[in-house]
């Protein structure tokens, strides 16, 4: 073997220990843990994740209303409600997973002027006057709350109060069940984004602070804007943080590379993600031990989104997730009676 060629093997070999080395070392170091006592961990022994109903269980009932979130805690006996919040025109917290309310309340039978009404656009009090329960479609294909009532209907608000359909403040949720429930926990998506988002923020951190100071750490606040998820970290630092998209990704990516002593800054308390992820030409696998394993050496808990098949649930208990969110909190309760 020519000099040149054993000199540069052995070049390649070193430098391969030295990177082998480097990360096994990144994964022998002890991670900070970013909490002691993070409530949203499955508990010690138990045989299946926390079940959180999306939306309230979306399957089940009209979402993200008041007949839905009953349902969930007192039918389905979930442990964690699962709700996306937007910002009124009069500066009210109301659940939505959608930005406008054309999916789910028949707000065109007022106006059929344009396809999108935004909630944004309406006080409280207008909102109040529609029917969340509207479009909502069960398990057998029919429309239980279709006619509850008429658009010109004289009590037309209070039937749709006495029903729980129509669109719901956040306080009004935690109200329901802040005596009865004292530790049911709670995911809330922040929906808005920039100057609207970060006043939600302040009205449920002040909201919590004030009135329900016994949800405080059964509350994990989450959202899609980075900007907002800053804003949550250093103006609302008691408020529990789920991962941001930008802290989702660096802690995937430290983790699929061996190089987590990077991620080591981390302090959100919860890991929200899905089974898989599309990235370029790939579809990237969420649904793996070791992400799983590696959040719980920092305390952190892992929740997958949205998860309507059993053989999934199966999977997902068997990797130890701390909980499953899903539309179909009735499945769960089968797949794991």
């Amino acid at each position: 073997m020519k000099k040149g060629l054993k000199r540069a093997l052995i070049i390649i070999g070193s430098v391969v220990v030295l990177v082998g080395g480097f990360i096994g070392v990144c994964n022998i170091i002890p991670p900070k843990k970013v909490t002691e006592n993070n409530l949203f961990l499955r508990k010690e022994g138990s045989t299946k994740p926390m079940l959180a109903a999306h939306r309230g269980g979306s399957l089940a009932n009209p979402e993200n209303t008041l007949k839905a979130y009953k349902a969930a805690v007192n039918e389905f006996n979930i442990d964690i409600v699962e709700s996306d919040i937007w910002m009124t025109k009069d500066e009210h917290l109301v659940y939505s997973h959608d930005k406008d309310i054309d999916r789910m309340s028949d707000v065109a039978l007022f106006d059929d002027s344009k396809d999108s009404h935004l909630i944004s656009d309406y006080t409280l009090d207008e909102l109040e006057n529609f029917n969340f329960g509207y479009n909502f479609k069960d398990k057998q294909g029919n429309y239980p709350y279709k006619d509850l009532v008429t658009k010109d209907q004289a009590d037309r608000k209070q039937v749709l109060k006495d029903n729980d359909l129509q669109i719901l403040e956040v306080d009004k949720l935690f109200e329901q069940f802040y005596t009865t429930n004292p530790d049911l926990m709670f995911i809330v998506e922040i929906k808005n984004g920039g100057e609207l988002g970060f006043k939600a923020a302040t009205l449920l951190d002040e909201l919590l602070t004030n009135k329900f100071p016994n949800y405080k750490d059964k509350v994990v606040v989450g959202t899609f804007h980075d900007e907002i998820s800053k804003d949550l970290k250093e103006n609302h630092p008691t408020i529990l943080r789920g991962a941001s998209t930008g802290d989702a990704t660096g802690f995937v990516v430290t983790q699929m590379f061996g190089v987590n002593i990077f991620n080591n800054d981390a302090d959100f308390v919860c890991l929200q993600i899905p089974m898989s992820r599309p990235v370029s030409f790939i579809n990237l696998n969420l649904a793996k031990k070791t992400y799983v394993k590696r959040a719980h050496r920092r305390n952190i808990a892992v929740q997958y989104w949205t998860i309507n098949d059993a053989e999934d649930m199966k999977m997902l208990n068997e990797l130890g997730c701390d909980c499953i969110m899903t539309d179909d909190p009735e499945l769960f309760n089968e797949t794991f009676k």
